[in-house]
């Protein structure tokens, strides 16, 4: 009697272990989708459904385990050991397999007083309410076509220096708008490049059409990108009397549609001890050969002298041949440091990234970029049927070789000695 009841006691215990084992939706799988998916799968957001209750994922179970098997959701395209950042979405090893348990095991609800508190919900703004909104003054309807750049003055001039520590971009039109760069417009030039023009706007392909330098950019929205607020005492500083000049790059082929773009500003909450500003690496002097299915670009920019840089922030950029995207750092005459590194990259998913820890370089630190483009009929996201030679560009179907770093410098004085012209500053390998 004693050995059976040790037996089933054994039993008892054996099968509770494993019941607690599985893996529930109250239990694990809801922290995992409100930490991980949840920033996009939300109401009136960019992804195609939302994932806010068991209901959700229960519906979507089989799906949501074959886009976590295969690695393509959540979207998080930096490959691990090449730089460490803040805010990641990537699910480890063992959140994908409880995921993938889940679902095998028919996507068991669990007990409801095992949930999470719900997570706060935002409304359209993922950071919140901004301190500040701003958009374009009325509504634009760009003719239909391949590629339009339109500028748009989007503020009055600042009556006192403001220092922001995040921007959100929200696109009036998402079907059509391809990206948004937030210039900083110093000297007020744009105003009357608008004025010269009909209509809201002005034209400005290739540029803001104005002076700007390596503090002119404050931000930018690409497909993909989510905002986030800058280390605390780090902020972009707008001087007093600048204007906010938003850059929009339509892509209307086929259709068009009326957009009115509005930007949400959050200023920092803690004293900025420190700007932000971007340097731009890039190469201009390219030609992907038509067919070419493994074509490598590479680009460099060596800090220059008495700008001792803090990297904070790195933001990679190529258009739809690209394929991998690499950047790197080497210290004189020490080794070489990663910074970022996509292996499969897709256009709708980019981003700017906020490194964990702030890494110090010195002047003559060489920052060395490398792009990997695909320009071969087995590309599905080729363009151009049949395949052509492809060169540096603005417009969708050119390409880019970029990567902006936001830093910090040692000598904040020297912010506005150096003023960007594409390509003068960096050296080309």
């Amino acid at each position: 009697m004693r050995l059976r009841f040790l037996s089933f006691t054994i039993l008892l215990c054996g099968l509770l272990s494993v019941a607690q084992a599985q893996p529930t939706y109250s239990r694990e799988v809801s922290r995992i989708i409100q930490e991980k998916c949840q920033i996009c799968h939300r109401p009136n957001d960019i992804a195609p459904f939302t994932l806010m209750n068991f209901q959700d994922a229960q519906t979507w179970a089989e799906d949501i385990k074959r886009v976590v098997e295969e690695k393509i959701m959540p979207p998080w395209k930096p490959v691990a050991g090449h730089g460490e950042f803040r805010d990641s979405y990537a699910l480890s090893d063992e959140e994908r397999q409880a995921i993938v348990s889940w679902v095998n095991a028919g996507s068991p609800e669990g007990d409801a007083a095992d949930l999470p508190e719900p997570r706060v919900q935002t409304g359209e703004w993922q950071l919140g309410p901004p301190n500040q909104i701003l958009e374009m003054k009325e509504t634009y309807t760009p003719p239909r076509g391949r590629d339009v750049y339109r500028c748009f003055v989007v503020s009055n001039p600042f009556d006192d220096a403001a220092y922001v520590s995040a921007v959100d971009v929200l696109p009036g039109s998402r079907q059509i708008v391809h990206h948004v760069i937030l210039y900083i417009d110093e000297k007020n030039q744009a105003q009357a490049l608008d004025e010269k023009e009909e209509g809201p706007g002005y034209t400005c392909f290739g540029g803001p059409g104005f002076d700007i330098s390596i503090s002119s950019m404050l931000g930018g929205w690409a497909p993909g990108t989510l905002p986030r607020h800058l280390p605390d005492g780090i902020a972009v500083q707008i001087p007093k009397g600048a204007r906010l000049v938003m850059q929009v790059h339509y892509y209307p082929v086929g259709r068009t549609a009326e957009d009115q773009t509005r930007v949400g500003l959050y200023f920092s909450q803690s004293s900025a001890r420190k700007r932000l500003v971007y340097f731009p690496v890039l190469n201009q002097r390219f030609e992907i050969p038509a067919g070419n299915a493994n074509y490598e670009v590479k680009a460099n920019f060596v800090i220059p002298p008495l700008f001792d840089s803090n990297i904070v922030q790195i933001f990679p950029h190529m258009h739809v041949l690209g394929r991998q995207i690499k950047v790197e750092y080497q210290i004189p005459r020490s080794e070489t440091k990663p910074l970022v590194y996509i292996d499969n990259w897709d256009f709708n998913w980019q981003g700017f990234y906020t490194y964990k820890q702030i890494d110090t370089v010195p002047a003559f630190t060489d920052i060395r970029l490398s792009c990997v483009f695909d320009n071969s009929t087995n590309n599905p996201r080729n363009p151009s049927n049949p395949v052509k030679p492809v060169r540096w560009g603005e417009g969708t179907e050119d390409e880019m070789c970029l990567a902006f770093i936001g830093v910090t410098l040692e000598r904040e004085n020297l912010i506005d000695l150096i003023r960007f012209e594409p390509g003068r500053n960096n050296n080309l390998r």
